[in-house]
């Protein structure tokens, strides 16, 4: 049976209200800097996407906080996101969201590289365990840094407890396959060194593979695949389904200081 590749990748067309939601979390970034402690703008490289806002609770920080944002290394940067940090910094962690380059300015594999400089700086700031999350392609970008071929430093990287992807992109080999990969780019040889599925992982680590119970079968089979990759390999390995969450809703529990996403990301 053959597969529209396409249509496997498309999310917004099976959400209802998919723009509103959208430009709703246009607004709810927006109000959240306005009230946040953050430090906004901190230049972690020389490109002009190359900044990361850092959000503070009063106290010092338990700890360091990535959420990594996703758009198919295509689309958005880190002012959309900003809200997203307020469960954890309620919790008393500092909370880094940065922006990174988009294709086909740059490749994948050049973001990946953008992501561990973005940590890595945040993490002279911020001392203690870092705990990393992203969405969709940033799923896939939060799981590279928990692979054994990881851009951060082993000092860094020995400080990462605890990844969750959330409705992550782990096999990059079925985009090959997508008018994406007009912009993407993607060769065989790239797909083979930034798909964390076909990677081994840091056996320090804990990974959960969360995905949205409604979400396109394409997004839970990766999931689901991700965490099957992984299970024997890292420390502990998870999958979660939340239930009647789809791609553009399943994150958002991490606005949400008791929620289970944000407890399982800080736990």
């Amino acid at each position: 049976m053959s597969t529209d590749w396409d249509d496997a990748y498309e999310n917004a067309a099976y959400i209802s209200g998919a723009d509103q939601l959208l430009k709703k979390m246009v607004k709810d970034a927006a109000a959240y800097r306005k009230v946040a402690n953050g430090n906004l703008d901190i230049w972690y490289g020389l490109g002009e996407r190359e900044k990361y806002d850092l959000f503070l609770p009063v106290a010092e920080p338990k700890g360091l906080v990535v959420f990594i944002h996703g758009g198919y290394w295509l689309d958005f940067d880190k002012s959309t996101w900003s809200h997203l940090a307020a469960g954890c910094v309620k919790n008393g962690w500092a909370v880094c969201v940065p922006s990174y380059d988009l294709c086909p300015d740059v490749h994948i594999s050049d973001i990946t590289r953008q992501v561990g400089a973005a940590i890595m700086s945040a993490s002279a700031i911020v001392a203690g365990p870092i705990n990393i999350s992203g969405h969709s392609a940033g799923g896939h970008l939060a799981a590279r840094m928990g692979c054994k071929s990881t851009p951060l430093s082993n000092a860094a990287a020995l400080r990462v407890k605890n990844i969750i992807g959330i409705s992550g992109l782990y096999d990059l080999g079925p985009l090959r396959r997508t008018k994406m990969n007009d912009v993407l780019k993607l060769s065989n040889a790239e797909v083979k060194t930034e798909s964390p599925a076909l990677l081994e992982p840091l056996a320090h680590i804990s990974f959960t593979s969360w995905v949205g119970s409604i979400e396109r079968p394409e997004f839970i089979r990766q999931s689901k695949k991700m965490a099957k990759a992984w299970v024997s390999v890292t420390r502990s390995t998870d999958y979660v389904e939340a239930q009647l969450k789809h791609h553009f809703n399943v994150f958002s529990g991490l606005s949400d200081a008791d929620s289970d996403l944000v407890q399982k990301l800080l736990a």
